[in-house]
């Protein structure tokens, strides 16, 4: 073996343990956060982690249980009123939501996706995150939504329970302020884990903890619903397939930028489709390529699959032997670890640059976290997806310029019109479109068809257009009619990527094939020769 393998598998070995090592505490704690158990935390990561490391289309990507699909798993459990059966149906969904997405080859266009939006999104799944753990961490009952969790704040100073505030407070003091040395060597949210379940137990403290965890192989089950229950289902298992596909694309482009190499988007999607699939069978939590497991992964060493197929082999190693420590692990010690991990998603980028930021953005990307936090995750994106399209179409309409002008003709070499020598007639209107013509543009050109009339011919000057949507060709074709019903004689001069376009979408049918010219000099000679042969 060269040393340039062994190189690669010791350092997918690193990466693979160091992966496991954050997972672990993760797993855990997400699996409670959804309501389904710390054991389906761990069932998710180990499933999901193997099979999408082994399928999918970025090498060193680490997939398991995320922050945006515990968030939505949670609420759809909720939404089921704890029935873990239809959840896992929902999830089963997701998965082959996840591969037919693949195979329809729509893993490209995520990258289509505004900034602001997926800040905004990010963000509030970090505020999520953050005010779902303020029960927990003070030895309170969870709560189920955002809103809850606020109106719950007023009641935490006469129902906290003091063990758990010294419990979580410690935890926080761990995961926040580790020096960085030791925090290199042992991840501070299994430091955390570790340290402060120990001293729980030393100490006495009466704190709520996990509980029990089957420490055996999951056992395999058919998810099972009935027919009232399956467009709740539907719609649970597209939204966190949407969801976690955009959530493993985006990782998926973080893990490019690091290792200089480019993902394949469609086996990505269907790797983390197979995954989500098989986590159903099992009772585990839906999950998505984890941003920080990733890059902890790289930077270790991981640089094929075997680092993570080892992540999770790890995890499954512990889950058989460890499950009935993990049992003892507080409450609060995961609030804490979750809280960090939710301050840690929102995008401080954005908020540093927030009063230099262009105003349309800003409106995005707030629009976008509120609707996140206090009304629906997919439908936040979905929102913000609409909003910046919209606003970016009045930005380029306002760059769009279309304009009438007149050209006096010609008339001293020209027979037809000797009759017309000494008037200075202006017999041709040339109108010039100048960018992008599609829907937002088209208004411009309708409102100026009053001025194109009383002429003999009217020249279309579209060679600075670099596209046209079917908006605008309609549009055109309309106006096309109006000119001719006024004995006006139309031309349209474009590139020849545009003419065959028109030609195809059937402009012949209403203009001649001999009017639609590649050359603007050309056009203008024959728009002369018809103003001057067909003057009224």
């Amino acid at each position: 073996m060269s040393k340039a393998a062994q190189k690669t598998i010791v350092g997918d070995l690193f990466g693979g343990i160091t992966a496991s090592v954050i997972a672990l505490p993760l797993a855990l704690a997400f699996g409670v956060a959804s309501g389904a158990g710390a054991q389906a935390g761990l069932y998710g990561a180990i499933i999901l982690g193997f099979v999408a490391a082994l399928a999918g289309g970025t090498k060193v990507q680490i997939s398991g249980p995320t922050g945006p699909m515990t968030v939505v798993a949670a609420a759809t459990l909720v939404m089921f009123k704890g029935d873990i059966s239809l959840l896992m149906a929902a999830v089963l969904l997701t998965g082959l939501f996840q591969i037919a997405l693949g195979l329809l080859k729509v893993g490209k266009f995520v990258k289509f996706v505004p900034y602001p939006v997926i800040s905004g999104f990010m963000s509030g799944i970090g505020v999520i995150i953050i005010l779902l753990q303020i029960n927990p961490l003070v030895g309170i009952a969870g709560v189920n939504s955002p809103l809850a969790a606020v109106k719950a704040l007023t009641g935490l100073s006469s129902s906290y329970q003091v063990d758990a505030v010294y419990v979580g407070i410690l935890a926080l003091l761990i995961v926040f302020f580790t020096p960085k040395k030791l925090a290199r060597i042992v991840p501070t949210p299994l430091l955390a884990l570790v340290a402060v379940t120990v001293l729980t137990r030393l100490v006495g403290f009466e704190v709520p903890t996990i509980g029990d965890i089957p420490s055996g192989l999951p056992d395999f089950r058919l998810p099972t619903f009935s027919a009232e229950h399956l467009t709740a289902i539907v719609s649970a298992g597209l939204s966190l397939a949407v969801l976690g596909s955009i959530d493993s694309l985006l990782t998926s482009l973080v893990a490019d930028s690091i290792t200089k190499t480019e993902h394949n988007s469609n086996r990505e999607l269907i790797g983390q489709g197979l995954g989500n699939t098989l986590t159903a069978f099992f009772g585990g939590i839906p999950g998505a390529g984890a941003t920080m497991r990733t890059v902890v992964n790289v930077k270790s060493g991981g640089r094929t699959r075997l680092s993570g197929m080892l992540h999770a082999l790890i995890l499954l190693a512990i889950l058989l032997g460890l499950g009935t420590y993990a049992a003892l692990v507080p409450l609060a010690v995961l609030a804490a670890i979750l809280i960090k991990v939710g301050i840690d998603i929102v995008d401080y980028r954005f908020f540093k640059i927030i009063r230099q930021a262009p105003k349309h953005d800003l409106v995005v990307m707030a629009t976008v976290l509120l609707l996140t936090v206090f009304v629906d995750l997919i439908m936040a994106v979905g929102v913000g997806v609409v909003l910046a399209s919209i606003l970016l179409t009045v930005r380029v309409t306002s760059q769009v310029k279309s304009t009438v002008s007149d050209m006096e003709v010609d008339v001293a070499h020209i027979a037809d019109c000797s009759d017309l020598e000494g008037r200075n007639s202006f017999l041709i209107r040339v109108v010039n479109i100048d960018g992008p013509f599609f829907f937002g543009s088209t208004s411009q050109l309708v409102g100026q068809v009053g001025a194109m009339l009383g002429t003999r011919a009217v020249v279309f000057n579209c060679l600075a257009v670099p596209f046209i949507d079917l908006s605008a060709f309609f549009a055109l074709g309309e106006i096309i009619l109006k000119l001719k019903g006024n004995g006006i004689v139309p031309f349209i001069v474009v590139s020849e990527e545009l003419r065959a376009k028109m030609l195809r979408l059937g402009i012949t049918s209403i203009l001649h094939e001999n009017h639609i010219l590649l050359s603007f000099d050309e056009a203008v000679a024959h728009a002369r020769e018809h103003a001057c042969s067909e003057r009224k």
